[in-house]
């Protein structure tokens, strides 16, 4: 944790990004770090657990994040805790909060509210279409007899 939270102050000093540092552990040495990039590469996605984890995976040359632990400066957004759970690590340590990140103005539980709402209920448009041409590509998938889960 203690790498975690030198990276965010870094980042703060750098003027880089927002106050956020991660860092991916397994048996003990860090395979994965990142702080927020978002400002300097002009990336949404560029969020230190996403740098980190996308370290780690290219590290271990795997996908998942088996028998790994994630260290954040922060209570992970809607975002990376998506990506969290898809790498599939044992566990999450994090320093401060959603709503203390809240008080600074980064206030995730706006999106939290969002999703929680049916698609044609949220503030930002959303509007299915061509479901039946999308999913030819589903009926591959699960016919598919060398597919990797995921």
């Amino acid at each position: 944790m203690q790498r975690a939270i030198e990276l965010s102050l870094e980042n703060m000093r750098s003027n880089k990004g927002g106050p956020f540092g991660a860092v991916v552990v397994k048996d003990g040495r860090i395979v994965g770090e990142g702080s927020n990039q978002v400002l300097a590469t002009n990336d949404p996605s560029a969020h230190a657990e996403v740098v980190a984890i996308r370290e780690a995976c290219r590290k271990l040359q795997s996908f998942q994040l088996t028998g790994c632990e994630i260290y954040s400066s922060c209570e992970p957004c809607p975002m990376c805790m998506g990506l969290i759970y898809w790498s599939r690590p044992e566990c999450v340590y994090y320093g401060n909060t959603a709503s203390d990140a809240a008080r600074v103005g980064f206030d995730d539980d706006f999106i939290y509210h969002e999703l929680a709402k049916p698609a044609q209920n949220r503030s930002l448009k959303m509007t299915q279409m061509m479901r039946e041409q999308a999913l030819a590509a589903f009926r591959l998938w699960a016919d598919k007899p060398d597919k990797i889960q995921y």
